[in-house]
């Protein structure tokens, strides 16, 4: 795939680069994981220095000359071409945000974890405050520093979606806020269950542990090069793709909903990095393009394969084998008790009907923080408001409301749009391949898995998001699959 010398010596140069990621990616592994709490102190000056030290390798003037000599050069091949577009991204960021900012940033995020973790724990959003004050006064930079044409939120939508736009996101919301709404008027009036018994059931963490682990046997994870994990919030991390790829669960005790769920939907994410082409490996095109497209395989898994009526009926024996409890409920009972549709507070938990509507929220006050036009402060009266007015419930303390996400912890502004974008993907490729349900009623999940692979996650990052969706589907972000999606499944 790679035929041109300066590409070969542009990617001699990134090995470096990609080693200090993998650093960097053990480290934040490391740090949600097993990482003692007093750790964080040398831990956040270790990162900043690894992020100082990327950026004065992506800025060596003899990488950028040789990436300019390969821009000017005729007859590259698509993963030439590939590998260019995303180092001239990478370029940019770096040439234009000052390197303290990014030391800074890197320092500030390493610390704000744990602040958010022990915020979290004790409901008070005041403890996390100045963490997060102080990350939006970065991230703001960071937007002017980049530029955009019409909105500081668009330089840090693009950072997680290239290409994406306020305009864009706003294009899917007005598609989806009124079809969800008019899909959850009609629920009530069809029936449809608003609880589930096994929803109040405690179960015996080992004994779960083990059923998601039969799950993910069933799914067909490969255990060589995938590991699970336990964590305050649900995560996947590439550490070495395709070859490493990590997962974590959380476990509360009752539900097992949650961390049968979280596991299938961090399985999503792993199937991608583990699926993408070895030859791209250390290389800038060896990972997932997007969080939208990494946010459609952990949802396609999720929801459009693992709450089927199919999938159920799948796993119904791996299930009982170990949860006692399930004796007295038929398959269909599981299939129910998978798809309860209530509006709630916490968005891990959320149904995929109401799922987006959180989204929204999310969204709205992002746009708000990053232009000033609120104060830090203010976030959990606005949360709480905006919650009541989208899904009438109203959360009774700050863990429930605004510190239930890591993602502002981790500065990860811009982000949260990429979930609702992977609900409209995964959707999009339920209809355009037409078959998975009668694949996963047989089991075939292989099948599967190879359609995937073979429009999506082989690829990396060769192609930007939308050029990608449209060599493989015929179109982009259509907010119309979802709505159709939702509406066919719970009629």
């Amino acid at each position: 795939m790679i035929n041109s010398e300066t590409i070969k010596q542009i990617l001699e140069h990134y090995r470096v680069v990609w080693a200090l990621g993998h650093a960097g990616s053990v480290m934040g592994w490391d740090s949600e994981t097993y990482m003692p709490e007093e750790g964080i102190k040398g831990r956040a000056v270790a990162r900043a220095e690894i992020a100082q030290l990327i950026q004065r390798f992506m800025l060596d003037e003899k990488f950028v000359k040789l990436i300019e000599k390969a821009e000017e050069e005729r007859d590259l091949t698509d993963v030439e071409r590939g590998i260019i577009r995303v180092l001239k991204r990478d370029l940019r960021f770096y040439q234009r945000v000052p390197p303290e900012v990014v030391r800074e940033l890197a320092k500030v995020t390493s610390e704000a974890f744990v602040a958010w973790r022990g915020a979290k724990e004790k409901a008070r959003f005041d403890l996390f405050v100045p963490y997060l004050e102080r990350i939006v006064e970065l991230t703001r930079v960071v937007a002017e520093k980049l530029g955009y044409e019409e909105h500081p939120y668009d330089a840090l939508l693009d950072l997680y979606e290239e290409g994406l736009t306020s305009r864009d996101v706003e294009a899917v919301f007005s598609v989806l806020e009124p079809g969800v709404k008019s899909l959850l008027y009609k629920l009530e009036s069809r029936g449809w269950p608003r609880r589930h018994p096994l929803e109040d059931v405690p179960y015996d963490k080992a004994k779960v542990e083990a059923a998601v682990m039969e799950v993910l046997e069933f799914v067909g994870y490969p255990k060589a090069r995938f590991r699970v994990d336990v964590s305050p919030h649900p995560f996947t991390v590439g550490i070495a793709t395709p070859f490493d790829v990590r997962i974590t669960v959380r476990y509360r005790g009752v539900d097992f909903r949650e961390p049968l769920f979280s596991a299938l939907h961090e399985y999503g994410h792993a199937l991608y990095e583990l699926n993408i082409d070895e030859s791209l490996a250390m290389t800038p095109v060896g990972s997932g393009v997007s969080l939208g497209i990494h946010e459609s395989q952990s949802r396609f898994m999720e929801n459009v394969v693992g709450r089927s009526r199919e999938f159920a009926a799948k796993i119904s024996p791996n299930l009982r084998k170990h949860l006692d409890f399930l004796a007295k409920y038929a398959d269909d009972d599981l299939f129910y008790y998978f798809n309860v549709v209530r509006p709630s507070l916490i968005r891990t938990e959320a149904d995929e009907v109401t799922y987006n509507l959180h989204i929204l929220l999310r969204y709205r006050l992002e746009r708000l923080m990053v232009t000033g036009e609120v104060k830090i402060s203010q976030l959990p009266e606005l949360w709480n408001n905006e919650m009541d007015r989208l899904l009438g419930v109203r959360p009774r303390n700050d863990a429930e409301g605004v510190l239930q996400d890591i993602h502002w912890a981790h500065g990860s502004i811009g982000y949260f749009p990429t979930y609702t974008l992977g609900n409209v993907v995964a959707a999009m490729i339920y209809y355009k391949h037409g078959k998975i349900r009668e694949l996963v009623a047989k089991g075939n999940l292989a099948s599967v898995k190879e359609y995937l692979r073979e429009k999506i996650h082989r690829w990396g990052s060769v192609y930007p998001p939308k050029e990608l969706l449209s060599r493989g589907f015929g179109e982009a972000y259509n907010a119309e699959y979802l709505v159709k999606y939702l509406d066919e499944k719970y009629r």
